[in-house]
């Protein structure tokens, strides 16, 4: 009588699980991408997530925080030896002074610069990062940066992305001579 429960008890839970897993693949199926040419009624854009490092508890309890305009930045389709100079810009929205301890790039070729001073409550400033646009090829990159922030809140990171297309040859080259005599 006691096995016959137990696995009853066990079909039920392996019957959820499955139940549970089944409604999960609806749902995505039913998010799909609407076919083309169907019109669709616009629906309000849902407001946007906050850039890393907002944390709206923060002025409550004090402290300097860390807002970034945006942390993930596409340098595009780019050629081999472009300007590699991009900003990042944030502001501190906390209540107290923002300091900056360091900041590292995933590898050399991502090179980091930021503000070695306090930015104060409401003061805006910038983190340059530099990648080596003479690597050819797709590249994803990220830049860690550490502050005085509350512990756990005091790690950022920053995305980089693009691709860097060889450079064209030069086309203003002379023309090679062509043989024969005088």
């Amino acid at each position: 009588m006691k096995k016959t429960a137990f696995f009853t008890c066990l079909l039920f839970a392996v019957l959820a699980l499955v139940s549970c897993a089944q409604n999960k693949k609806t749902a995505a199926a039913t998010q799909a991408t609407p076919a083309p040419n169907v019109a669709i009624a616009p629906t309000p854009a849902p407001a946007p997530a906050p850039a890393m490092g907002t944390n709206p508890d923060a002025n409550k309890t004090g402290g300097p925080v860390m807002t970034f305009d945006f942390d993930d930045l596409d340098y595009g389709t780019i050629n081999q030896g472009d300007e590699p100079l991009r900003l990042f810009t944030f502001t501190n929205t906390g209540n107290a002074p923002l300091q900056i301890t360091s900041a590292k790039g995933s590898c050399g070729c991502t090179v980091p610069t930021y503000p070695k001073e306090e930015i104060k409550p409401g003061e805006k400033s910038k983190i340059e990062v530099r990648y080596d646009t003479n690597r050819i090829g797709q590249f994803q990159k990220t830049v860690t940066l550490t502050t005085n922030e509350a512990e756990g809140a005091n790690t950022h990171i920053l995305k980089i992305h693009g691709l860097v297309n060889a450079k064209p040859a030069d086309q203003t080259a002379p023309a090679a001579p062509q043989g024969g005599g005088h």
